[in-house]
């Protein structure tokens, strides 16, 4: 009898203990649950070292830059069979970015992926990731040189921005050879206003720089009548385009902008002074080739952009994520992208007209 009980205890013991261990699916990782591809472990049962799913949290500098939804789209269609995701918005908040980092670590996920909101602010969150040995991927926002020589588990996806400044003032120039009537004083100088990006990023300060080298370069002179920043915003653009107006005029002859949210902004400002009806015309560039922005480029508003492919940005970045998470060493093979100084994945940029825009869709 004794041993009758003993057996029915020890039955009774273990079924406990086998529905404590299913029971505990409903933790906080709710966005990684929900976005794990059918048959994938959940962010609490993913175990790379187990030949399971790998988990990433992934932060986004914010998920209402139009850009970067395309590239978390990406993300989040390429994880599908590689990686459990955790996709959360740092709102534009360094300080917020960090906290998210930290509650990664504290949920020991295999892996991240960090768009960051401070490109300074990187060190500090390869440290944590050193520390707890999970691998890091930096995307679209490149860390300074000596934070991507602290670990050899630091990775960065995304694209040079000297080219898609080069590309973006290549576009000026082609319209400018092009159009005689672009030069509205005929004194033979580009008379030209520039949206930058937020001050410091290292894609507005290239950009910016590589534009206006490339229309140098072509033999243009250049006169900058106004420049200021418009921190990648559609709205910021739109009212600094105005004040642009306001001060400068018909005497404007071309506006160049960081990306095609604040370049749009311009376009809407250019509208409502009668731009863009009868013979009135702007040479407006940006860069990313947005879908908004493509639309633009097909009814004519906009001269051109440049494609920051964010669909292969994303996929790449995810990519190695997982890997890395997995312990195993990304190459061109396993990526499917070249692989520089042992750190680095470019994606390419490319020059986006009416002429080409099916590229770009």
């Amino acid at each position: 009898m004794k041993k009758l009980t003993s057996v029915l205890l020890a039955s009774a013991l273990l079924g406990a203990a086998l529905a404590g261990c299913g029971g505990n699916n409903n933790n906080s990782a709710n966005t990684a649950a929900t976005n794990a591809p059918a048959g994938n472990a959940t962010a609490d049962t993913a175990n790379s070292g187990s030949g399971e799913t790998p988990k990433v949290g992934v932060a986004i500098y914010k998920f209402d830059d139009t850009f970067m939804t395309g590239v978390r789209n990406a993300i989040d269609a390429a994880a599908k069979g590689i990686a459990t995701v955790d996709i959360v918005d740092s709102q534009n908040s360094q300080p917020t970015q960090n906290d998210k980092v930290d509650l990664f670590v504290t949920k020991k996920y295999d892996g991240m992926l960090i768009n960051p909101v401070d490109r300074t602010a990187a060190g500090v969150i390869i440290d944590k990731a050193k520390a707890a040995d999970i691998p890091v991927v930096f995307l679209n926002r490149e860390p300074l040189p000596e934070d991507m020589k602290k670990w050899d588990k630091v990775y960065y996806v995304g694209a040079k921005a000297e080219e898609s400044g080069t590309m973006s003032g290549q576009l000026i120039v082609d319209y400018w050879k092009a159009h005689p009537e672009a030069d509205k004083n005929g004194d033979g100088v580009l008379q030209y206003v520039m949206l930058k990006g937020e001050p410091g990023h290292q894609d507005a300060e290239l950009r910016t720089t590589y534009s206006i080298q490339a229309i140098e370069d072509a033999g243009i002179k250049v006169e900058k009548l106004a420049e200021d920043t418009a921190m990648w915003d559609r709205v910021k653009g739109q009212e600094k385009m105005a004040a642009f107006l306001g001060s400068h005029g018909d005497k404007i002859e071309a506006v160049l902008a960081n990306n095609d949210d604040m370049a749009l902004g311009a376009i809407e400002a250019l509208k409502a002074q009668g731009y863009f009806t009868g013979d009135k015309y702007m040479p407006v560039v940006g860069v990313d080739a947005t879908a908004p922005a493509v639309q633009a480029l097909q009814d004519g508003t906009m001269l051109g952009t440049v494609l920051n492919d964010a669909n292969n940005q994303g996929k790449a970045a995810i990519t190695v994520a997982a890997l890395l998470a997995k312990g195993e060493t990304p190459t061109k093979d396993n990526v499917g992208f070249d692989i520089t100084d042992n750190q680095y994945v470019w994606i390419s940029y490319k020059k986006i007209t009416k002429d080409n825009v099916a590229d770009a869709q």
